[in-house]
């Protein structure tokens, strides 16, 4: 039973005084009202005071001059200062005496006081131990406050996939909620470390820095948690942190730290030293909090550093597969042109090079392989790597091409891919009064054009059989010459199979690839390039493609290196050609 079951009860004169007296009250339906309790009935009229010592309430009444007339035994308890029969001003506790009394703290517990008047100007006061309540509520909150920073550390430590933006990202939330200064240290990468620092601002946001270290120089209690425990002589770990540099404007007299390895795959990814200001000391709850910051900062770092890792792989092995701009030789200028079906791959199935000769003429080639993408761009690498090997035992293009044609075929069967490739190959010779020639051999490939110095453009009839596919392929295989000025084109099926147009689905076609280099004789092969690959993707507009390479080689002249021309501004403001060595 409690004083709400009582409500209005007088223990000055056990009588009860009923809500709602001298109205009438409704009835319930299901419930009859009981009859009134009548004296005259015989009935015992209860004890009030003994009715009162057993509520969960503290109940303390006083007649109209203030003076305590009753002091139940829990309010006894609760409030030892309130003494029976004195006046209850001389307990000293203002609670008692304000309007609106409400909770306060006393003797390290939570009371709440409630006043009701009574008859006669009397008073009395419900007095109630809410410690447990209190506690739990708070202890609620923290736990709701806890999960939702945890919430908003896991949302935004899952989008960096940079380590230096995720570790800027977890000091920057540390502060203010788990530390007035945070530093994080990520494990020694090439002897060094890296770390970041945030330090709380007053109201404004937290300022955060780097800095690297070597892994030598690093405060034991870091080398420690680098090594996955947590320390434990905490009376150093201030001291430590202000050896280092990284509690700026932090006054350390009572400031009190802690450090968390953050794991990580095996070891740890790195350490998150915590630090705050006099008064703010880490209880076990505090701690709890740190730990699951830590693994989730942990999480995000070891997935950051994950990426970068596969990244730095990735671009190596990219590095690897783009096609290679030809070795200079003297009396051919090259141009080349590369756009990969993928664009956010950088690499794909066509190819394009040139390796010198001993005699001082060159090998070239440009071919298309079978697929697109990584597996093609893979393919395109070992074939590569076969030339490059191939070309020092054997020069004719003819018999070169069919050397590699075994190589390829004897890895396809080994590793049952079934791939295939086109190209063309050829020996490029300079002579002395400037002209080239030009001897290439087709496997299956689109057949070069020659832009005379007439203006006129040829068709070269190269043709012959996939390489990759049959044992003895039938090879094509053509020698032309090339005067001074005039310039052969080599180009994958990219270009003349280009959809696009007013439909979207029309292909470009050799006419139109004639067409376009129609008048184009006098451009460098730099920029004669640089205009089929432009003029494919007008035509193509915003759709997809195939991979397009281009492969130009200009004869310059008697004695002249190959150049690039670029154009640059006059005296007069005019544009005028000028020739830069590359």
């Amino acid at each position: 039973m409690t004083a709400a079951d009582v409500r209005g009860a007088d223990p000055g004169d056990g009588r009860v005084s009923r809500p709602g007296a001298g109205r009438a009250r409704p009835r319930s339906a299901a419930a009859p009202a009981l009859p009134p309790l009548a004296p005259d009935r015989g009935l015992p009229t209860p004890d009030w005071s003994e009715v009162v010592e057993h509520f969960r309430e503290g109940l303390i009444v006083c007649d109209a001059d203030g003076v305590v007339r009753h002091l139940s035994p829990v309010a006894e308890r609760l409030i030892p200062e309130v003494v029976a029969g004195e006046v209850l001003a001389a307990a000293g506790l203002p609670a008692l005496l304000g309007a609106d009394p409400g909770e306060f703290t006393h003797h390290g517990r939570r009371l709440r006081l409630r006043r009701v008047p009574l008859s006669a100007a009397r008073r009395c006061w419900y007095v109630e131990d809410v410690t447990e309540s209190v506690s739990r509520a708070d202890a609620l909150l923290a736990e709701r406050a806890r999960s939702a920073f945890l919430a908003v550390v896991g949302e935004k430590l899952g989008n960096p996939l940079h380590p230096d933006r995720a570790a800027a990202a977890v000091v920057r939330l540390a502060v203010p909620t788990v530390a007035d200064a945070a530093v994080l240290v990520l494990a020694p990468r090439s002897g060094r470390s890296r770390w970041w620092r945030a330090v709380r601002a007053d109201d404004e946001a937290p300022a955060v820095d780097s800095g690297m270290l070597a892994a030598t120089a690093l405060p034991p209690a870091i080398a420690e948690g680098l090594d996955g425990a947590e320390p434990h002589a905490l009376d150093w770990l201030v001291e430590q942190a202000v050896e280092a540099g990284w509690l700026p404007g932090l006054d350390v007299a009572g400031a009190t730290a802690r450090v968390v390895p953050l794991p990580g795959r095996e070891t740890p990814a790195g350490v998150l030293l915590v630090a705050r200001r006099a008064g703010r000391w880490y209880d076990d709850a505090d701690l709890d909090l740190v730990r699951a910051f830590a693994a989730r900062a942990g999480a995000a770092l070891t997935t950051a550093v994950l990426y970068r890792d596969q990244a730095e792989v990735a671009d190596t092995l990219q590095a690897s597969l783009l096609p290679v701009e030809p070795a200079a030789a003297t009396g051919v200028q090259w141009g080349t042109a590369y756009r990969p079906a993928q664009a956010g791959l950088r690499i794909g199935g066509d190819f394009y090079g040139s390796h010198r000769l001993v005699d001082g003429g060159s090998v070239f080639f440009l071919g298309d392989v079978s697929g697109k993408g990584v597996e093609a761009a893979v393919f395109t690498g070992q074939l590569r790597q076969c030339l490059h090997a191939l070309h020092r035992v054997e020069s004719q293009p003819g018999r070169l091409l069919k050397l590699l044609n075994d190589a390829l075929l004897e890895t396809t069967q080994a590793h049952g891919q079934g791939r295939f490739a086109t190209m063309v190959l050829g020996v490029v010779r300079p002579h002395r009064d400037g002209s080239l020639t030009l001897t290439m051999a087709g496997g299956g490939h689109l057949p070069p054009l020659v832009l005379r110095a007439s203006g006129e453009v040829e068709v070269v009839p190269l043709s012959g059989m996939l390489i990759g596919v049959v044992p003895d392929p039938r090879i094509g295989e053509v020698t032309v010459h090339l005067a001074p000025g005039e310039t052969c084109l080599l180009y994958s099926d990219g270009v003349t199979e280009a959809r696009g147009g007013r439909r979207g689905d029309e292909q470009f076609g050799a006419e139109r690839l004639l067409h376009a280099v129609t008048g184009c004789h006098r451009m460098p092969a730099p920029a004669l390039a640089e205009r089929i690959e432009q003029v494919t993707c007008d035509w193509l507009g915003h759709g997809d493609h195939d991979d397009i390479a281009v492969l130009a080689l200009r004869a310059t002249g008697p004695g002249r290196p190959g150049r690039h021309l670029h154009a640059v501004r006059g005296p007069t403001g005019a544009d005028r050609p000028r020739e830069t060595t590359p």
